[in-house]
């Protein structure tokens, strides 16, 4: 099934596929979606995440937006409103969220709020990217709005807020530390979900290349090239020696996104890996059957993810734990069982039935 949709300009009409009733599971990085379906599975997870957010006023969010931005429809910034619809179909959308526009030059947008996400674009995405660039911002956002990556970021912000009040106690700052480092990990690993589906709302390649490429270099490419760029992400994984390994390390965990170069990379592999093809000929994992996803096969793949992109990275430090172990060092199995101790923890830890679902692991 598709649909057709007029590109600005002279550009001729495109068709899109229809992806019906695509689960968001299709689109998800192992590692987030082996997450997800897990904190999915913990009843009232959500109520307690909902209540916590009081302490944010999700209301008063919305109002700063209603009253300090412009909010999207067929009057106001009517492309973007066809865009997000044309978005919306493409994903199977039934009901958009409110879009506001912010005035910010820089190129980016965000979905916020848990009990009713909306998204926010700056401006400066509007100037400065073209409709398939925009298509894939949009559906960038829409991805997170559907994967439900709004709420569960949250309480990223949250636990980073206590861990900042509760510095002066050594422990509680720690532990604190530790969670909010293995929840920003999470996020990184959103991101690339979410970069997954704005290429599936765009159906374009060479746009999600090209808005990675602004997102590093700002609006202009008149003088930037794909292949260049590439080949860029590739030395910043392998270039230096364990000195820049060290420093990436430090760079990368105090970021809540992937540097843009790495987001290029991480969505050309998808496309290599011959997913994204598949998914536009109709072989994905639908809605309806969310309810019968497995924790364990998602934690086992998840882990499976950790271990290929050890494998194929040419990144000094990693090589040569690879030289030293040779199989020895099992970061997917080891990513893999701490996952599943986690999920353990959360659930309670020797609840009814779990002992037969922990060993299913």
């Amino acid at each position: 099934m598709s649909t057709d949709e007029a590109q600005s300009g002279n550009s001729p009409v495109r068709r899109r596929v229809v992806l019906t009733g695509i689960s968001s599971r299709a689109w998800e990085h192992p590692a987030d979606r082996g997450a997800l379906v897990a904190l999915r599975e913990l009843r009232g997870f959500d109520d307690v995440l909902k209540s916590l957010h009081a302490l944010w006023n999700e209301r008063a969010w919305r109002l700063q937006f209603l009253g300090n931005a412009i909010r999207v429809d067929h009057r106001q910034y009517p492309r973007v409103h066809r865009l997000l619809a044309e978005v919306g179909a493409s994903l199977d959308v039934a009901e958009l969220p409110e879009l506001f526009v912010q005035q910010d030059r820089s190129i980016n947008g965000m979905c916020i709020g848990m009990s009713k996400p909306f998204i926010v674009v700056n401006s400066g995405a509007v100037e400065l990217l073209d409709d398939e660039e925009l298509r894939c911002l949009l559906g960038h956002e829409l991805g997170h709005l559907i994967s439900g990556h709004a709420v569960y970021r949250t309480m990223v912000m949250i636990l980073t807020d206590w861990a900042v009040r509760l510095a002066w106690l050594p422990v509680g700052s720690i532990v604190l530390r530790a969670i909010v480092a293995a929840l920003m990990e999470w996020w990184r690993k959103a991101e690339l979900s979410a970069d997954r589906a704005g290429l599936l709302a765009c159906q374009d390649p060479a746009a999600s290349l090209r808005l990675a490429m602004k997102l590093a270099g700002g609006g202009d490419l008149s003088e930037v090239d794909t292949t260049a760029f590439l080949e860029q992400a590739a030395e910043f994984d392998r270039a230096g020696d364990l000195r820049d390994s060290l420093i990436k390390i430090r760079m990368v965990t105090a970021r809540s996104h992937p540097m843009p170069v790495a987001r290029a990379a991480e969505v050309r592999a998808w496309i290599d890996s011959g997913e994204y093809q598949r998914i536009l000929s109709g072989d994905y994992p639908r809605r309806d059957d969310d309810g019968n996803a497995s924790v364990s096969e998602e934690i086992k793949a998840a882990a499976a993810s950790y271990r290929e992109a050890f494998s194929r990275s040419q990144d000094p430090l990693v090589s040569l734990l690879r030289k030293l172990g040779d199989g020895a060092v099992d970061v997917g199995g080891w990513v893999g069982a701490g996952a599943g101790r986690m999920r353990g923890w959360m659930r309670g830890n020797g609840s009814e039935g779990e002992e037969g679902r922990t060993a299913e692991s």
